[in-house]
């Protein structure tokens, strides 16, 4: 009897590890169904990841990330740069999210090339 008992237990904790497992490394977060704690820790983690040799596009940014808090662009010719800001750190509990509780991700013709307060310098001298 107790036999049978301990192996219906393991046979749940097994169970219930792969489920874990499953859900941990194969469930994709959705920062739009995020609460915005949530949001701004995803958003900062994500960003703190990213390494100047990655080659990385808008296109990945937007499917990770999901949309922006504030977007800017500026084109002339060819050349496009598009500056997106996501909420990392909250300043002010007011319900408004402004620039200086974001962090910038600067984008020249799709690709990533600088983040934090060199992408919004950059973009500011973009055109001149």
């Amino acid at each position: 009897m107790i036999k049978k008992v301990l192996q219906y237990v393991f046979l749940g904790l097994a169970v219930y590890g792969v489920i874990v497992y499953l859900v941990i490394n194969f469930y994709k977060d959705d920062p739009q169904a995020m609460i915005w704690q949530d949001r701004e820790a995803f958003n900062k983690r994500y960003i703190s990841k990213l390494k100047p040799d990655m080659l990385i596009e808008l296109d990945e940014v937007l499917e990770t990330l999901g949309s922006p808090d504030l977007t800017y662009v500026k084109s002339e010719g060819d050349r496009v740069v598009q500056i997106v800001f996501y909420r990392t750190q909250l300043v002010k509990p007011d319900g408004i999210t402004t620039q200086d509780e974001c962090t910038g991700l600067l984008f020249e013709n799709g690709k990533l090339t600088l983040w934090g307060a060199g992408a919004i310098v950059a973009y500011d001298k973009a055109f001149e």
